[in-house]
């Protein structure tokens, strides 16, 4: 078991490092004026995934926690509420970051091209929505979860190392069920309509270009490398969510957890916000070009 605890520290070191690189690179970048129209979204969906890393699997904050001697209850509570936050703030900004991309690459004659500027103009509104959101609708979860070290001579279910979900009416489960499934559901279609549009949009590009130009001749505009790292995220994203819902569904209709599935479970809640920063790295050519120069000035220091 200690293994697998330090392969999802290993994993979880890695996430947060990863984004770590990532948010200062964009923190500089929007500090000197030269952002991208995704860059900000991107920026807000880093910081977001640190946290879920910190919070997720029961792992990092825990420990912090315990020695910190704070009392199990609110400890679990505190975890849990923003692991939560956290994990609807990441689909809603994965999902405004592939909208923002299609309506950035969308010719000028479409429908969609008139929502560039008010997109840019209302960015920051957008996301004060978006946290407010989600910061309101995870609240009634912080009353069906508590620390517990015993589980096993009560009918609650334990879901990580020392937070379980107390029993709750079947009327309200059902609905709570409802309304985080019904917000899941909206989101990731918006992401499959958006990559979709993207995907015929990328294509009638090329089909035009080759009429003009021999193809071997072109270069690859950035916005299509753009494209294909967000199309990336958005397929992997709906991967994991997907999978994430059956064992969460799962569980909660035997309202228990296998252990097994539970550390499952816990790697693919490190998987998404780990994996996004290296695809967004080795996909970026601003930060290819940077990491190029600094090796550079780095050799010509040593000679």
């Amino acid at each position: 078991m200690s293994s697998i605890k330090n392969i999802l520290y290993f994993q979880a070191g890695l996430g947060v490092l990863a984004n770590m690189f990532l948010l200062l690179f964009y923190i500089f970048i929007i500090l000197g004026h030269r952002t991208k129209p995704t860059d900000l979204i991107s920026c807000q969906l880093t910081f977001v995934h640190i946290i879920m890393v910190l919070t997720g699997g029961d792992i990092l904050f825990t420990d912090l926690f315990e020695l910190l001697n704070i009392e199990n209850d609110f400890r679990c509570k505190t975890i849990f509420y923003i692991s939560r936050v956290m994990r609807g703030l990441s689909i809603c900004t994965t999902c405004l970051l592939s909208v923002f991309q299609a309506v950035t690459i969308s010719p000028s004659t479409s429908l969609l091209a008139k929502f560039k500027q008010k997109l840019k103009k209302y960015k920051v509104y957008v996301f004060l929505c978006i946290w407010s959101f989600n910061l309101s609708f995870s609240t009634n979860r912080i009353f069906y979860v508590g620390g517990f070290t015993n589980v096993s001579e009560t009918n609650h279910m334990r879901v990580t190392k020392s937070c379980s979900l107390l029993p709750m009416n079947y009327i309200i489960r059902g609905l709570i069920f409802t309304i985080s499934t019904s917000r899941d559901v909206f989101l990731v279609g918006v992401m499959l309509t958006t990559s979709a549009y993207m995907v015929i949009t990328m294509f009638r590009y090329q089909r035009q270009c080759k009429y003009l130009y021999s193809i071997s001749h072109l270069r690859e505009p950035p916005e299509k490398r753009a494209t294909q790292t967000i199309l990336l995220l958005v397929s992997f994203f709906v991967i994991m969510y997907w999978l994430d819902f059956i064992i969460s569904f799962t569980s909660d209709m035997l309202w228990m957890y296998d252990p097994v599935i539970l550390t499952f479970q816990k790697f693919m809640m490190y998987a998404y916000p780990t994996i996004t920063p290296l695809v967004q790295i080795t996909s970026d050519n601003r930060i290819i070009i940077m990491l190029k120069n600094l090796k550079a000035n780095h050799h010509q220091g040593l000679f």
